[in-house]
């Protein structure tokens, strides 16, 4: 009884000891080429983009929704083409999207124009998620603030959970990495 009680208190240590490097099993930084380079290009904290990679495809560049959005980050066709279009790169439909660089690339784009437009983290991810214009008629409702310090009130529950998962899965990162 002694020697398993004695075992036992040995896993448990080495399980604390080594929790950190168990969670980076599950938060990873796969791609790490194109999040580092696009996210200092455009300003994003990789970190963050790792965070809207975990919670949109779980790091599966294959990723396709039910509602048609595509790889990494989870892209809209009409999203993707216009963001492409914007910033001089070839756009080919149901091609484009599976190719992780070009996939994380647009994928920052936009983030990073929802970031200038709204100017916080959590009004730019309720966009991502949600589009500008349910968000903007958000704000000019009063239902959420333009400053993000009542995103809870977001009245889609998808998007509610989607930006709460997203902050939950950036604490994560930055405590990891």
């Amino acid at each position: 009884m002694r020697k398993i009680l004695i075992a036992l208190i040995i896993i448990i240590v080495i399980v604390i000891i080594n929790t950190n490097n168990i969670l980076k099993i599950f938060y990873k930084t796969e791609y790490k080429e194109y999040v580092e380079k696009y996210s200092a290009e455009y300003d994003v904290d990789p970190l963050l983009v790792y965070s809207i990679i975990k919670a949109e495809s779980n790091f599966n560049e294959g990723a396709l929704s039910n509602k048609g959005a595509c790889g990494l980050m989870q892209l809209m066709d009409e999203t993707a083409r216009e963001v492409a279009e914007n910033t001089i790169m070839d756009y080919e439909p149901g091609v484009t999207l599976y190719n992780p660089e070009k996939n994380i690339r647009l994928g920052i784009v936009y983030y990073a124009n929802l970031r200038s437009i709204y100017n916080v983290d959590e009004v730019a991810l309720a966009a991502y998620n949600a589009g500008s214009g349910n968000v903007n008629k958000w704000i000019e409702q009063g239902i959420i603030k333009a400053d993000g310090s009542d995103i809870e009130n977001i009245p889609f529950k998808e998007t509610n959970t989607y930006v709460r998962k997203i902050l939950n899965n950036y604490k994560i990162y930055k405590k990891l990495y």
